[in-house]
């Protein structure tokens, strides 16, 4: 966990609003029985985790893949290839969905940005450092052009089918 105490609380800040301001139909869904909070999810979102990442084409249609995701400092990272097809549609327009579903057992659910990270960010070694361990060989190492990308959400909510047998 890599997580602060302050990024722990803005992202309990967000998913509480998040949740909040959702439909009816979604508060039925993800009850307080049901929700999981920013501390739960930095538990338990370790290591790698598979995101369904959806973008937006110029025509505006929406195109969603399988990438792998790390949970850093309490919002995601992923990577792919700058000759990826998501790669020219986050440099164009970096809106973005992000999903993780572990069956029915868990979700996390999140609309925002996707900024493709630069050496110059503070956080830049430490994100290259966690992937390059998790993977025994350094993502920058994959390709000619690896993106890594941190994604920025301005709403998400987090689904735990039964809460307390998942923490148990």
């Amino acid at each position: 966990m890599r997580e602060t105490e302050d990024e722990l609380d803005t992202l309990q800040r967000l998913l509480d609003a998040s949740l909040a301001s959702s439909t009816e139909h979604l508060r039925a869904i993800i009850t307080d029985r049901r929700t999981l909070t920013a501390r739960d999810l930095a538990r338990l979102l370790t290591g790698m985790r598979v995101l369904s990442v959806a973008t937006v084409t110029a025509a505006g249609e929406p195109r969603i893949s399988a990438l792998d995701g790390h949970l850093l400092h309490a919002t995601w990272t992923f990577s792919t290839s700058g000759t990826a097809a998501k790669a020219r549609h986050l440099r164009a327009r970096p809106a973005a969905s992000v999903a993780h579903i572990d069956g029915e057992r868990m979700a996390l659910f999140g609309h925002g940005r996707a900024e493709e990270m630069r050496e110059s960010d503070p956080d830049w070694a430490e994100t290259l450092e966690h992937w390059t361990a998790h993977y025994k060989s350094s993502p920058l190492s994959w390709g000619d052009d690896i993106r890594i990308y941190r994604f920025r959400p301005h709403w998400m909510v987090a689904y735990a089918a039964d809460r307390d047998e998942l923490l148990a």
